[in-house]
């Protein structure tokens, strides 16, 4: 077995059903395995997955474990020379795995593997790339200080070594995971992902970004980016600092301080942002697929049109929202659409081949859109 490709769930049934699509898609040429872990969701993921993927491996906790110890749980099963940790809340494009394959088969001096990720609005997610987050780096982050937290000196679509690696997307050995013990079960959620990157350089590897392959994160489906998300990143780097630097009371009392005044900002910014959600005046499907839209213009309140991929040389469309049938378009070539015509108060959804549904996100800290028909 080649690839062993791990997703973890938890209550996002239709992004699950994506991803595994995507998935699928992005392993037909390589002798792979899917196995989903369920943290017990409440929805119906499981069921899903045994109607519509009866082949692929899933795990059902009884109990929501955390990400990491569900992660390891998966690993512990997985049979794939290589190991791809993957978000449910992501699409990955086609030949992505294959990229990672080929560059960990050039270098063994490779520990893991991330790769550009956009979100529900074609815009690139900084955090595909990350510098190790020092207690003073974090102190800025926390106060929305970037620019030191994110590997900016490396451009988004350029590849080459980068300290931290995102957990909604790592790929490498599963003999360099088992090396360097996995991911740290003292974490329950946030922080995993930079321990085990810390860990990967340690143990003497460079973690890698490629640039040239996206994977969509929509980012804001499994977690909002409030209050106790800032609480649980702060617990997170409070438990990476005992672990790797030297703490003190000066120290935890700075990072309190900013959280407390993070929360602040966030809760005096939330009406703005919301003022700011795009309000589509027309909507294009990307399909040859009549009945498909046929549904759609009866689900879809504004004017609604078929067209070809050749409407894509016309690049002043604003206001517009695209509805992509992965079964005329393939991810690939959606995310480029996407990132073409980002923020242009467009928005974007996509039918995942052979469903009922379109999805998207127009926001990356808010909740998901799901339109079932």
């Amino acid at each position: 077995m080649k690839l062993s490709v791990v997703i973890l769930n938890y209550n996002v049934r239709y992004f699950l059903h994506q991803c595994i699509i995507s998935v699928q898609r992005a392993t037909k040429n390589i002798e792979a395995e899917i196995i989903v872990i369920d943290n017990a969701s409440p929805d119906d993921s499981c069921k899903m997955v045994k109607e519509f993927f009866p082949e692929i491996t899933l795990i059902e906790n009884k109990d929501n474990v955390g990400f990491s110890k569900a992660n390891n749980q998966a690993v512990k099963v997985a049979k794939g020379e290589y190991v791809c940790i993957l978000n449910p809340d992501t699409a990955v494009a086609e030949g992505a795995f294959e990229k990672c394959i080929g560059i960990l088969e050039s270098s063994k001096k490779i520990g893991g593997i991330g790769v550009y990720l956009l979100d529900g609005t074609g815009n690139f997610l900084p955090e595909s790339k990350r510098n190790i987050p020092t207690p003073f780096i974090s102190l800025l982050k926390i106060l929305g200080f970037t620019k030191k937290y994110y590997a900016s000196k490396l451009s988004e679509e350029a590849s080459g070594s980068v300290s931290v690696l995102v957990g909604a997307f790592m790929f490498l050995e599963r003999n360099v995971y088992n090396q360097v013990g996995g991911f740290d079960e003292d974490y329950f959620m946030y922080g995993e992902d930079i321990d085990l990157s810390y860990k990967i350089e340690q143990a003497g590897y460079k973690n890698h970004y490629i640039g040239s392959t996206e994977t969509l994160h929509y980012k804001g489906e499994s977690t909002q980016k409030d209050a106790a998300y800032l609480d649980r990143f702060y617990g997170a780097m409070e438990i990476f600092y005992k672990k790797h630097f030297n703490s003190n009371q000066l120290l935890n009392a700075s990072v309190k301080l900013g959280v407390s005044l993070a929360k602040k900002i966030k809760g005096s910014s939330s009406e703005e942002r919301k003022k700011l959600a795009p309000i589509s005046q027309e909507a294009i499907v990307l399909t040859e697929n009549l009945q498909l839209l046929k549904v759609l213009s009866e689900k879809i309140e504004i004017p609604l049109t078929s067209s070809s991929k050749a409407i894509f040389q016309d690049t002043e469309l604003t206001n517009t929202l695209f509805i992509f049938d992965v079964d005329y378009m393939p991810y690939h070539q959606i995310f480029m659409v996407m990132k073409k015509f980002k923020n242009k108060n467009n928005q974007f959804r996509i039918r995942p081949s052979g469903c009922n549904f379109i999805i998207g996100s127009d926001k990356s800290d808010e909740k998901g859109s799901v339109l079932v028909f």
